[in-house]
């Protein structure tokens, strides 16, 4: 049985799918301590990768939002005091624009931009003149897993060599879940929503051209800000806004990232599974889970702490 003082690495989900490919990328489950500090009731899984001992957690079943992931994550730290870095990982709604051509199963990681330290919490802030000001701050990761970032892109860039995310996604052959989807279309932010969740009824003449990609790579990786907050966000031109806002330049949405950042040394890892438009659905979530979480594990591969 392993000490509560073993675990090095906290990494806190907020859905089903996400906290199944968590526990995938695991070298090995181990036996985690008895004893939960009072008030403390996540369920945890734990596990090794490399020389890190994780502790797993997640969002109780219909549970969301800023609030709920705080508290994980501060029970999780109250009970695993010696932990070293927590990872908030999971799927997220992309932003893409002409320079960031972000599409479904990519992955995006919090790094500052700006006066942003990763992440902003977009509905913690204000509009004057059209623009959004923050009226608070969320710090930024810790610099160690900042100075390995640059190791990481560049390993990125050498899937035949390094094998990194790519390797790490083969863990999901048998399991057809989390087998990457066909079909990835961005429709224009003033496109009207008639299919249903398949899109099969929406007009096909109002999708974004966009070339194939040439990379042999699964995914790509993009680094920047990503907006947090407890309202789901399912307006594009809300979305566009905000991610060409040249303060902000936000890549992704999502609705837990906030609730950490200024509690836990914490670095957020983000899947895109939708566009944040009305003709997102859930098709992409099981896939987005797995890169953001292969990504994870392949941080951890590197970094010592």
């Amino acid at each position: 049985m392993s000490s509560r003082e073993s675990f090095n690495i906290g990494w806190v989900c907020a859905l089903q799918e996400e906290y199944e490919a968590a526990c995938a990328m695991l070298d090995e489950e181990i036996e985690g301590p008895k004893y939960q500090e009072p008030g403390d009731n996540n369920t945890y899984c734990f596990g090794r990768i490399g020389g890190h001992r994780i502790v797993i957690g997640s969002l109780p079943s219909g549970r969301y939002g800023v609030t709920a992931a705080a508290r994980v994550a501060t029970d999780m730290t109250r009970t695993f005091y010696k932990l070293r870095l927590v990872l908030m990982v999971g799927i997220a709604g992309g932003a893409p624009t002409s320079e960031q051509d972000i599409r479904l199963g990519d992955v995006v990681v919090s790094v500052p931009y700006k006066n942003i330290g990763g992440v902003v919490q977009f509905d913690m802030g204000k509009q004057i003149d059209g623009r959004f000001q923050r009226t608070g701050h969320l710090n930024s990761p810790p610099a160690q897993i900042l100075n390995i970032l640059p190791e990481i892109k560049r390993r990125h860039q050498f899937p035949d060599q390094y094998g990194g995310v790519d390797e790490h996604l083969k863990r999901f052959n048998n399991d057809p879940r989390f087998h990457r989807p066909d079909v990835d279309r961005l429709f224009r932010s003033d496109s009207k929503h008639t299919g249903g969740k398949s899109c099969a009824g929406c007009d096909l003449s109002e999708l974004v051209a966009r070339p194939p990609r040439t990379s042999s790579r699964a995914i790509d990786v993009f680094y920047g800000t990503i907006a947090s907050s407890n309202t789901l966000m399912k307006d594009a031109r809300a979305r566009d806004s905000y991610a060409h806002d040249p303060e902000l330049k936000v890549l992704c949405f999502e609705m837990e990232a906030a609730g950490l950042m200024n509690d836990s040394p914490c670095l957020v890892i983000r899947g895109i599974c939708d566009y944040c438009d009305l003709h997102k659905n859930d098709e992409w979530h099981y896939y987005a889970a797995a890169t953001a979480a292969a990504y994870a594990r392949e941080l951890l591969s590197v970094i010592e702490l």
